[in-house]
């Protein structure tokens, strides 16, 4: 069964272009990060510093539109960075990317390799359809602080990726809640590509291509399908 994707009438006036696409994948075999997959990130690093030359990774076309993004829904993008960007300057300090488990490097590296941010749910975990919409403030949402699992709330009119049981991703893709992110023991996945102008449809399935092949790659067997984009013109 297809996982619906939503996103409200309120986040498409704040973001008019917006375009995301989805790469389902089932039959799944993770495990911890290898040689394969810490080869996508090392290669991945490798092609964000030819990207940038000698940038920091905010002045990227497509990071500045992000961090206008985020400001227009009340977020400091210099202190809650989006996913892609967060993940680059990771890439670019001393001791590069973190090594998370074979599909979290894999989406990673995409991300870091093309500068787009990309999220990974667990659809066994998922109730219902996911929606981007703004917060209430009332939403729960499932994540760890001090080492212990503990219940946040996100900020009215924040931007956030939700289903049934409360929400999924943090200010639009900033922080990912540990209720449906993917572990070892992931076999059925949705892989979340979101991109806004500068970046093109074009890019955005060549992305979700490259994705799909080092599914393919680190985990033989899965049946994978990449989704149509979906603008929010």
């Amino acid at each position: 069964m297809t996982l619906s994707l939503t996103v409200s009438d309120e986040v498409r006036a704040l973001a008019p272009g917006f375009v995301h696409l989805a790469v389902e994948a089932r039959g799944l075999v993770n495990g911890p990060s290898n040689a394969d997959s810490a080869a996508l990130l090392d290669d991945a690093a490798g092609r964000l510093t030819e990207r940038l030359g000698a940038r920091p990774p905010h002045e990227d076309a497509h990071m500045v539109a992000w961090r206008a993004a985020y400001s227009a829904f009340g977020a400091k993008p210099s202190r809650t960075r989006n996913s892609a960007e967060a993940l680059a300057r990771r890439a670019l300090a001393d001791g590069g990317l973190p090594r998370i488990n074979l599909l979290v490097d894999a989406y990673n590296a995409l991300s870091v390799a093309r500068l787009i941010p990309v999220g990974g749910e667990d659809t066994d975990h998922i109730a219902g359809g996911m929606r981007l919409v703004r917060a209430g403030g009332d939403e729960p949402f499932v994540t760890v602080a001090g080492g212990e699992t503990s219940v946040e709330h996100p900020e009215p009119g924040e931007v956030v990726w939700r289903d049934d049981e409360g929400v999924t991703c943090r200010r639009w893709n900033w922080r990912q809640g540990v209720r449906t992110r993917l572990t070892e023991e992931s076999v059925n996945a949705l892989f979340l590509l979101e991109a806004l102008a500068p970046t093109t449809t074009g890019e955005l399935e060549a992305a979700a291509a490259e994705l799909a092949e080092s599914l393919e790659k680190l985990s033989p067997g899965a049946r994978i399908t990449v989704r149509p984009p979906r603008s929010e013109t």
